[in-house]
């Protein structure tokens, strides 16, 4: 099934704590289900000293969220995604909002063979 995100793609957290904060994905997991947002569902994990840390220390990092807790951003706004197929056969994932085009999945498809 294609996935209205990818890596990369600037979203905003559309519920939960995080809810408004705008980043972008780091990281696609659990198969698709869940992602990594930078800047969102901030975690601290304190870090027990070792010989390579004497003091020991507190990290911050990012937790997984919800794939569907995030919608891509366009002009500063969220949005849903449309996966348009064109006339010679390639495929994109188009912004609801404005029509602009995220990204192309793939190319034309047949190409190949006419030539």
């Amino acid at each position: 099934m294609p996935r209205h995100i990818r890596k990369g793609d600037t979203v905003m957290v559309t519920s939960g704590a995080s809810k408004g904060v705008v980043g972008e994905i780091l990281q696609v997991v659990d198969d698709g289900s869940r992602v990594i947002v930078k800047g969102a569902n901030i975690r601290t994990k304190h870090v027990k000293p070792t010989q390579a840390r004497p003091q020991g220390t507190i990290l911050k990092e990012e937790g997984p969220i919800s794939a569907s807790n995030v919608s891509p951003v366009v002009d500063g706004k969220p949005t849903r995604v449309r996966f348009v197929t064109k006339p010679d056969g390639s495929k994109s994932r188009v912004a609801a909002r404005g029509g602009k085009e995220l990204h192309q999945l793939h190319g034309p498809r047949g190409a190949a063979k006419k030539k």
